[in-house]
């Protein structure tokens, strides 16, 4: 298991924000992670474990995510805010170049942050989002998202993941299961595992009038022209259609798709397929230097 040191900044509206930082090589530029709506930096720590030393390895927490702040505004919840927060981020750490990897919502913030300076990101993975996103996809994740949950175990908690979330990871074993549980959730003071995360982001994104970034995501798309690049799309994926990785492809030669079978979304980014497709990624970033 790599080593990894906790880090934090602040945000313009006074919050103090987390990331794990994993040690690698000054010589190549950091990777930051962002994860999905309601995960956290756990979602990549075999990603960065993996990774870590060859790649230094920022796994990023939203605000109202793990170890982030809370926001006082709920209304600040949104695809504009987190990437004025991870600007904060890049200028606090100096970042001139680095390699952006986005599970869903972190996926649209990669895509948003390229259309501010698209020249400082040395490569881009995309997990399972694209430009266009489902209505049934965003109907299911609306569904659950901002509901609090709690259970007296772990095992309590991966048995209702495993209920819930069945149609996503079919294949997926108990263990498989109670490793999800104890990515997404946290104890709490009263001895109960809930979900890591504020209930109150569900807010915004639930509004009607807010669509997931209240523009054509085909202009942040843009900003990734040129760049290596990946798209990585679950087989079962109900909120991105080969459709539009087809059309991602076509407007961006420089990026690559794969799909990894039997799964919805999200992948994991520990399957095989989208193992060696992220090695390929990175060889490339490191080739270019």
């Amino acid at each position: 298991m790599a080593d990894w040191s906790d880090g934090y900044w602040n945000s313009s509206d006074g919050l103090k924000l987390h990331y794990r930082d994993y040690p690698g090589p000054a010589t190549r530029p950091p990777i930051l992670c962002v994860p999905g709506l309601t995960r956290n930096a756990r979602d990549f720590a075999a990603v960065a474990e993996r990774l870590s030393p060859e790649w230094r390895v920022l796994c990023i927490e939203l605000r109202g995510r793990g170890e982030s702040q809370h926001a006082k505004d709920a209304m600040s919840y949104m695809p504009i805010t987190y990437v004025a927060d991870i600007e904060a981020l890049i200028a606090e750490l100096g970042l001139d170049r680095f390699v952006m990897f986005g599970t869903s919502l972190g996926g649209l913030i990669t895509m948003l942050l390229s259309m501010n300076d698209g020249g400082r990101i040395a490569g881009a993975m995309i997990n399972d989002i694209g430009p266009v996103m489902e209505e049934g996809g965003l109907e299911r994740i609306r569904g659950y998202v901002g509901r609090s949950q709690n259970w007296p175990t772990w095992m309590h908690a991966a048995r209702y993941f495993s209920e819930a979330q069945r149609d996503v990871f079919p294949g997926w074993t108990r263990d498989q299961w109670l490793a999800f549980a104890k990515r997404v959730c946290r104890l709490n003071s009263k001895g109960r595992i809930v979900f890591d995360y504020d209930m109150r982001i569900a807010e915004p994104f639930k509004a009607p009038a807010q669509g997931p970034a209240g523009f054509d995501l085909w202009q942040a798309f843009a900003g990734l022209d040129g760049i290596p690049s990946l798209v990585v799309r679950g087989e079962r994926s109900d909120l991105l259609t080969a459709a539009t990785v087809a059309e991602m492809i076509r407007r961006n030669p420089a990026m690559e798709a794969v799909t990894v079978p039997g799964v919805g979304h999200a992948p994991t980014l520990e399957e095989p397929e989208a193992v060696a497709a992220i090695d390929r990624l990175l060889a490339k970033v490191a080739a270019a230097g």
